[in-house]
C-alpha cells in the first residue's frame, strides 16, 4: 500500500471518528428548534428509546428543548430540570427564582430562559449564571431566538431585547408599545418578526431597530411566527391564520379557523403543508402556497400546542389531556396517549418535541413523558391506579345503594 493511500485511509478514519462528536450537541436556538417549528432533531444519541415519566412537581406551560442527550424543561414554579432522555433521570436542576411559563433555548453550551423577573444565560458545564438582565418584574413568557452572537427575546413590557450571548450586554432594543409580547421572535434575512397582544405582527430592521412593516390582525397575537417560502405564518385570537409577505407584510392568504389561534404553526416545506391548532379543538392542515384546506382532526378541547413532525407522523397535545400522533398526509390517528386516563385529565399546552424515535411532551400535572413514536409505545399511566380506585369506590357505592333499595322494597 502506498504512502498516499495510507494517509487517505487515516484521514477518512479520523473524519468518521470526529463526526459523531462534532454533531453531538445540535443547537436548539429557537422555539421548536427551527424556523419551521418542526420540533425534531435526528437521533444523535446512542441509546434505545425508553418509556418513562418524570415529575416536575408543578405545571409545565412552556415547551422542552433538546440538547445533546438531555431534555431541558422549566416548570411554572421556575425550576429548570435537565433530564437524561435515555432513562428519565434528573441530571441537574437550577432555580430561576421566580415563576416561569417560558420555553428555554440552548446554544453554545448555554441555556437562555426568562421568568417573571429576569432573563438569564446559564452555563451548562458549571451550572452557574453567566449573566442576567433584570426586567423590573415584567415577565418573559416566550422563547428566545439565538442569531449568531446575539440572543433576542420579547418581554411583557412590549420591548424586544437583544443581548450579546457572551457577556449579556444589551445591543438591541425595540419598543412596540405597552402590550405583552408572548410570541417568540424569529430572525430572517436581517429582520426580526414577532407578534404582540396589541394585535399586530411586526417586522423590525435589526440594523436600526426601525419597524419595516406591521400588519394588524383583529385581536391579540400569542402565536409565534414560523417562516417558509418567503412567508411569515402566524395565528391570531381573531380566529385566523395569516401568511404574510416577509418583505412588505402584504397578505398572501388567510384562513378562518372558527376560534382563537394560540397555537403556533408548524411547516413541512417538502410537502407544502402548514399544521395549526385552534381553540375550536382541531389540528388543521393547510397548503403553504395558498391556504387551501387539506384536512382537520378533531379533539375534545382547544389545541394550543404546536405540533412536531417526524417523517410521515405529526404529534401534538390537546387540552383534553391527550397526546395525539397522526399521519401527516391524511390526519388519521396512528395512536394516542392519555396519561390522566380521562378522570384525571391535565391540559397539554406545552408543545411536544422529538429526538429520533423518542417523543417527549409535558402537561399541567407537571409530568414529562417519553414515548416511542415509531412503535406506538407509551409509558404506564400512574393515574391508572387512581382511576381504578375511583371505579372501585363507585362500584361499592352502587352495590350498597342497590342492596338498600332492595331491602326497602321487601318491607
Amino acid at each position: 500500500m502506498s504512502k498516499y493511500n495510507k494517509l487517505l485511509i487515516g484521514f477518512i478514519i479520523c473524519i468518521l471518528c470526529i463526526s459523531p462528536i462534532a454533531g453531538a450537541n445540535i443547537d436548539w436556538n429557537t422555539f421548536q428548534s427551527n424556523l419551521n417549528h418542526t420540533g425534531y432533531v435526528d437521533d444523535n444519541s446512542d441509546f434505545v428509546t425508553n418509556l418513562w415519566s418524570f415529575n416536575m412537581e408543578s405545571p409545565v406551560i412552556g415547551s422542552p428543548a433538546i440538547y445533546g442527550d438531555f431534555l431541558y424543561v422549566v416548570s411554572q414554579e421556575g425550576i429548570l430540570k435537565v433530564i437524561d432522555m435515555e432513562n428519565g433521570t434528573e441530571d441537574w436542576s437550577f432555580n430561576l427564582k421566580g415563576d416561569s411559563n417560558a420555553t428555554p433555548v440552548v446554544s453554545n453550551n448555554t441555556v437562555f430562559v426568562g421568568n417573571n423577573q429576569s432573563f438569564k444565560a446559564i452555563d451548562i458545564e458549571s451550572q452557574d449564571i453567566l449573566w442576567k438582565y433584570n426586567t423590573s418584574d415584567e415577565s418573559i413568557q416566550g422563547a428566545a431566538y439565538v442569531d449568531n452572537d446575539t440572543v433576542y427575546v420579547g418581554c411583557d413590557n412590549g420591548h424586544i431585547y437583544g443581548f450579546d450571548i457572551a457577556d449579556g450586554n444589551k445591543t438591541f432594543e425595540a419598543d412596540l408599545g405597552n402590550d405583552e409580547i408572548v410570541s417568540s421572535p424569529i430572525v430572517v434575512n436581517g429582520s426580526l418578526y414577532v407578534g404582540s397582544t396589541n394585535g399586530n405582527v411586526y417586522c423590525i430592521n435589526l440594523n436600526n431597530t426601525n419597524i419595516t412593516w406591521q400588519y394588524a390582525t383583529g385581536d391579540a397575537v400569542y402565536s409565534s411566527p414560523a417562516y417558509a417560502d418567503g412567508k411569515i405564518i402566524i395565528g391570531s385570537d381573531d380566529d385566523s391564520l395569516y401568511a404574510l409577505n416577509e418583505t412588505n407584510g402584504d397578505l398572501c392568504w388567510d384562513y378562518d379557523l372558527n376560534n382563537k389561534v394560540k397555537s403556533s404553526p408548524c411547516i413541512d416545506e417538502y410537502n407544502n403543508n402548514v399544521y395549526i391548532g385552534s381553540d375550536e379543538g382541531n389540528l388543521t392542515c393547510l397548503d403553504l402556497r395558498d391556504g387551501t384546506f387539506k384536512w382537520s382532526h378533531a379533539t375534545g378541547a382547544p389545541v394550543q400546542s404546536t405540533p412536531a413532525i417526524k417523517e410521515e407522523l405529526i404529534a401534538f397535545g390537546s387540552n383534553d389531556g391527550t397526546g395525539y400522533v397522526l399521519n401527516k398526509y391524511t390526519g388519521e390517528e396512528e395512536f394516542t396517549y392519555n396519561p390522566g386516563t380521562i378522570l384525571f385529565n391535565s391540559e397539554i399546552t406545552s408543545s411536544p418535541v422529538i429526538n429520533g424515535n423518542s417523543l417527549f411532551f409535558a402537561d399541567h400535572s407537571g409530568h414529562v413523558y417519553s414515548l416511542n413514536i415509531d412503535k406506538s409505545e407509551v409509558p404506564a399511566c400512574e393515574y391508572l391506579y387512581y382511576t381504578l380506585a375511583v371505579l372501585v369506590v363507585i362500584l361499592v357505592v352502587v352495590v350498597v345503594v342497590v342492596k338498600t333499595i332492595k331491602k326497602h322494597n321487601r318491607r
